[in-house]
């Protein structure tokens, strides 16, 4: 018998069938039926899907059942530290860095000692057309914790 395929390595399938196939993020989270971050996310290996999801996107792609399998694994969340170095991700990195302790304090102002959670989570992602250049809008809705004592 051989071994589960790695979420990486499942991952890495999806993304070359999708890049192959000429098929955007968009189009599996529509054909998912899921919010597109949270399902590119998942299918670069960051949440696992459901048998049935796993199933459905295997198939559109043309993908084995070794790949649905691997896509329905628990992850180990994160991301690895070359990847930190990507500019795009470092820029996240950069502005939570600047931003960080001022939302810290506005949450702890409006809601009280506590955090956002990142489990009881929605994130979005939109483009928004501005005369400047076009602006990249991320959305973080979490849930707000309080701590009890």
């Amino acid at each position: 018998m051989s071994p589960i395929m790695s979420k990486s390595e499942a991952a890495a399938h999806i993304d070359s069938a999708r890049i192959r196939q000429g098929r955007t993020w968009a189009e599996l989270a529509e054909h998912l039926g899921a919010p597109l971050v949270w399902t590119t996310s998942a299918l670069l290996g960051q949440h696992p899907l459901t048998t049935e999801q796993a199933r459905s996107v295997c198939e559109l792609l043309g993908l084995g059942e070794d790949v649905a399998e691997g896509l329905v694994r628990q992850p180990g969340r994160g991301t690895p530290a070359e990847l930190m170095a990507d500019p795009t991700i470092y820029r996240f990195t950069e502005a939570l860095s600047v931003y960080g302790p001022a939302l810290k304090a506005l949450i702890h102002e409006e809601f009280g000692d506590g955090i956002m959670s990142a489990i009881n989570f929605r994130i979005d992602f939109a483009r928004r057309p501005d005369p400047d250049g076009d602006r990249v809008v991320i959305t973080l809705d979490g849930k707000f914790l309080d701590y009890k004592w």
